[in-house]
């Protein structure tokens, strides 16, 4: 009997977990179809480092704007330039040497393994030519599209390594705006449906429009990620807040 007991209290215990779990699980949802909604940058990188280099350029400070292309970081990269030199160097003594012992086989001075161990040594010099390239290639780093700075996190001399964060930027185009909604909403939130969104740092009401619905369910809460792309507007900023306005049919 205690047993029992026992168990039918555990049992409770579990359910009230459970019920718990979904109601803070819920999308915090309130009156007229309005729910939380965050902005945001549809890209966000953090640049790092690729090679062991001191910093020589790092022209950006946060909340600098840039253009796709722009020079982000610049590296004294005398080192990776000396080694491409030696490099391209040691192809042209290889290839040389090859294009000797490829004559002298013909005039039947040297044999086979000559010209073929030349062939190899060119080889290998053209690999460690190409290896000295790359690493010389990553001396300077681009935007790779038009945005600004977040967060600086290294400075002009500065020596670092591979994988060393440098500049945190985010795209400048329109933001996203993400919201989870109940997935009932799925009946008609559709992809191209207008919104609007009251940006609470703001106090003002911008609109929007749905642009893809996440993939899959959340099966406890019974919810779905929601994206939608905002109209650019320059007071907008990537980490405001607000409440979504999603009209529902009738």
């Amino acid at each position: 009997m205690k047993a029992w007991r026992a168990l039918t209290i555990v049992l409770a215990c579990a359910l009230i977990g459970a019920l718990a779990q979904i109601a803070m699980a819920a999308p915090p949802a309130d009156r007229d179809d309005r729910i939380r909604a965050q902005l945001g940058s549809r890209h966000s990188v953090t640049i790092s480092s690729e090679i062991a280099a001191r910093i020589a350029a790092l022209p950006l400070r946060d909340g600098d704007a840039f253009r796709a292309g722009q020079l982000l970081v610049g590296f004294d990269c005398s080192l990776y330039q000396s080694q491409l030199g030696k490099a391209d160097a040691g192809v042209d003594a290889a290839r040389a040497l090859a294009q000797s012992n490829q004559r002298l086989a013909e005039l039947h001075s040297v044999g086979r393994l000559e010209v073929d161990q030349a062939a190899a040594r060119l080889k290998e010099a053209q690999a460690d030519a190409s290896t000295a390239r790359a690493m010389a290639s990553r001396c300077s780093i681009a935007a790779p599209f038009a945005g600004r700075v977040a967060k600086r996190h290294a400075a002009e001399h500065q020596y670092v390594t591979p994988g060393s964060p440098l500049l945190d930027i985010l795209d400048g185009g329109p933001l996203e705006v993400r919201m989870i909604v109940p997935s009932k909403w799925l009946a008609w939130l559709k992809p191209g449906a207008a919104f609007e969104v009251d940006v609470e740092e703001l106090g003002r009401r911008f609109p929007a429009k749905v642009q893809r619905v996440g993939a899959q369910i959340e099966p406890v809460s019974q919810t779905v990620s929601v994206v939608g792309v905002m109209t650019q507007d320059p007071a907008l900023m990537s980490g405001m807040s607000g409440w979504a306005v999603v009209p529902r049919p009738h």
